[in-house]
């Protein structure tokens, strides 16, 4: 009896170990570490449409975000779209901008584990700041500026549950004042790559607030109109995935979405692009500039200017100043001077030691690292 015992026991332990091993509905949890994703951000609501991307880009991206709130408010599309997407071996993220059930969370954490990256909440923040005042219409200088920004989207965040209690990461993109996201509680800021804005000026902000904060950072290439085609060419895409990829962006992103959001606009030529860079990526495994090889231009405390040209805004409440030209016409030649070695970032009580090669100051001093 006490062998039968015994043996019955460890038969359940067994299929313990198995339900755990493999989740819901007999699919394995997959542990992985992925220090690079691709793939596509797309944006409307039609779920055969949906699936048919998903069947295309399956065997060149490992990225997938679920941008419509159509199918992320829909807990029964949103169920069938994340595992459609786990059964196809991608990894995604959920668009939304408003709190999950703790229930579904905890229930799609076992059931698609590491292939659900976090969720991608609200964009833009900083850009709306420069252009319509998102988060404040007042502040006494610059330094109180970026500390309402970060404040009110900390707020927020929390208010939201999504920061620090989830494990996952906080996703978001913006084409400005990256520094200030990071600070408020995101974990990774997509760059957009779009209209005819710099590309490695954006890299720089970016890729200079994520190292500094210790966070990830990444690319999404979006319009470059406001009208059909939308999108850039494939080649022009191509050189774009490129650019990010070299300069060590982990996450690279196309946004495939109409004015209207019904409907995709990515071209069989956009979708060549992404199955030729992707081959790229595996020809070509990247070497990234190393922090101490790079060099950081740092610009004043709180001076949350846009960097969209000589005469953008600073916060949304200022014009530009004298020193907004000075430091657009520095960045220009540094730029030039170092190009993927530039990263910008703020002096924002922050040591300046065995980081960067080189630190080059607004005001013209120069500390280098001894």
């Amino acid at each position: 009896m006490q062998r039968k015992s015994l043996a019955i026991l460890v038969i359940v332990l067994i299929l313990a170990l198995l339900l755990l091993n493999y989740g819901f509905l007999g699919t394995p949890q997959i542990e992985e570490s992925t220090d690079f994703y691709v793939g596509v951000d797309v944006a409307y609501a039609d779920l055969p449409a949906i699936k048919s991307v998903i069947d295309e880009v399956s065997s060149y991206t490992n990225l997938f975000v679920i941008g419509s709130t159509g199918i992320s408010y829909d807990e029964v599309k949103l169920d069938e779209t994340c595992q459609y997407l786990y059964d196809k071996g991608l990894s995604f993220i959920i668009y939304t901008e408003r709190p999950f059930q703790r229930q579904w969370f905890e229930d799609a954490k076992i059931r698609w584990n590491n292939r659900f990256l976090g969720f991608y909440f609200w964009d833009e923040n900083g850009g709306r700041q420069l252009d319509s005042l998102l988060a404040f219409d007042e502040a006494d200088n610059y330094t109180d500026a970026g500390n309402q920004f970060i404040y009110r989207l900390n707020r927020a965040l929390d208010f939201m549950n999504y920061t620090g209690s989830t494990n996952h990461s906080l996703f978001t993109s913006d084409y400005s004042l990256y520094w200030f996201g990071y600070k408020a509680g995101y974990d990774v800021i997509l760059a957009q790559f779009g209209w005819n804005y710099s590309r490695q000026l954006n890299v720089a902000l970016d890729r200079g607030a994520a190292t500094f904060q210790n966070k990830d950072w990444g690319v999404i290439i979006t319009w470059t109109y406001n009208h059909p085609p939308y999108i850039e060419s494939g080649k022009e895409l191509y050189e774009d995935m490129i650019l990010a990829y070299n300069n060590g962006a982990k996450y690279i992103l196309v946004f495939d979405s109409n004015k209207n959001y019904t409907e995709g606009i990515l071209e069989k030529e956009h979708f060549e692009a992404l199955e030729q860079f992707w081959q790229y990526t595996q020809d070509n495994p990247r070497n990234n500039i190393q922090i101490e090889k790079r060099v950081a231009f740092v610009l004043p405390k709180g001076y949350g200017y846009g960097f969209r040209g000589p005469d953008d805004k600073i916060w949304g409440l200022w014009e530009d100043d004298a020193l907004s030209l000075e430091i657009s016409h520095h960045l220009g030649y540094f730029l030039e001077e170092y190009g993927s070695k530039l990263d910008i970032i703020y002096d924002d009580d922050i040591k300046y030691s065995e980081v960067y090669s080189k630190y080059i100051f607004w005001n013209g001093t120069i500390i280098l690292d001894s």
